[in-house]
């Protein structure tokens, strides 16, 4: 099995999820990841939601999109992501789903308020809006993971 750094790790499954695990030689999880993420992609017509989204046409991008599918998008790529950190990271490193989780479930709430938020007359759409919402996500799993850590040092 090849030996990855944990930013390798994330940036692969960040291109690509399964990524990493394929490079790992985890091919069963890697093959699993790809299928999903295919699968989800496919169904939910996600690239072209992204096409429009970044030619300024977020009404089509909405229009487009399955959203049944694509809520499952962000838990299966952030899971993935985790996957590939938790492969290459320290044994004794704690807390380090906190993060991914937390991107996980505030990009599933901004995939679902999408079609209802408008920040400064500016609409973001399905694809803009979650991806602002992995800042907040960030932001309370690195604050969760600190506070614990702290904790444990008490």
């Amino acid at each position: 099995m090849k030996k990855i750094s944990r930013l390798e790790a994330v940036l692969w499954n960040i291109a690509f999820p399964g990524f990493s695990q394929l490079l790992t030689g985890h091919y069963i999880k890697g093959v699993l990841f790809v299928s999903l993420e295919f699968l989800m992609n496919v169904n939910s017509r996600f690239n072209s939601a992204i096409m429009y989204s970044f030619l300024g046409e977020i009404d089509k991008a909405e229009r487009v999109i399955d959203y049944q599918w694509l809520l499952f998008y962000p838990c299966v790529y952030m899971f993935s992501m985790w996957d590939g950190y938790r492969t290459a990271m320290p044994e004794n490193e704690k807390y380090s789903y906190l993060p991914f989780a937390f991107c996980a479930y505030m990009v599933t709430v901004g995939l679902m308020v999408s079609p209802k938020v408008t920040i400064f007359n500016i609409h973001p759409g399905p694809v803009f809006l979650p991806m602002l919402f992995l800042i907040p996500g960030l932001l309370i799993g690195f604050l969760i993971k600190w506070v614990l850590k702290f904790k444990d040092r008490t």
